[in-house]
């Protein structure tokens, strides 16, 4: 996430790359609800700006599956409050992404892959989905046997990030807990997000 490269919009791989992630076309089907804001904003933005930011912010969780992203939407949509809101704290919720934010690993791809092959307990309970949503108060813990990882130690070092503040961490313990789901201006992202063009072009 250091370095700044000029992304393929085109494709969400192009964004991932750039966030430090690893590398389908947008399948667009039938209004899936009311979207807060969306009706009466749809027409000031092109589709161009639209897809961009939706690549975007598929490309930052590690280029999630299409058919995933539309859940999330699907799911933001139906909550209360605002769409936009509600799908980066979807999207935050994430298993991989709690191990990412709280820097037991250095990238959200590394942090998928840990998570996939058993090294995480929610609960005291291992978890090995990375799409899980963590609740707030819901105890994230690496297991003991995999705290030594190479993969671990250098995520301690490093400095191009800290850990935010709706996050309560133990990096002795390697302890990580969900005080509460933030809002977009809360998440440190490296680049603007624009969640409510997302929902707007899942509306359409």
């Amino acid at each position: 996430m250091t370095k700044r490269a000029k992304p393929n919009i085109k494709s969400t791989a192009g964004w991932a790359r750039i966030f430090g992630a690893v590398p389908k076309a947008p399948s667009i089907g039938a209004n899936m609800g009311q979207a807060s804001t969306a009706s009466a904003a749809r027409a000031s933005y092109p589709i161009s700006d639209q897809l961009k930011a939706k690549q975007k912010l598929k490309g930052y969780y590690g280029n999630i599956s299409e058919k995933q992203f539309r859940k999330y939407y699907a799911e933001a949509i139906r909550m209360k409050g605002d769409s936009g809101d509600n799908l980066i704290g979807l999207l935050e919720r994430r298993l991989d992404a709690v191990v990412y934010r709280a820097k037991f690993v250095p990238t959200v791809f590394a942090a998928r892959q840990f998570v996939n092959h058993g090294h995480v307990k929610i609960n005291g309970r291992r978890v090995n989905i990375a799409s899980y949503l963590v609740k707030p108060g819901d105890m994230v813990e690496i297991k003991e046997s995999s705290r030594q990882l190479i993969l671990v130690l250098e995520a301690e070092q490093l400095a191009e990030r800290d850990v935010p503040d709706y996050y309560e961490v133990d990096q002795t313990k390697k302890t990580a807990k969900l005080s509460r789901i933030p809002l977009p201006s809360e998440v440190p992202y490296p680049v603007m997000m624009e969640p409510n063009l997302v929902i707007e072009f899942y509306s359409r």
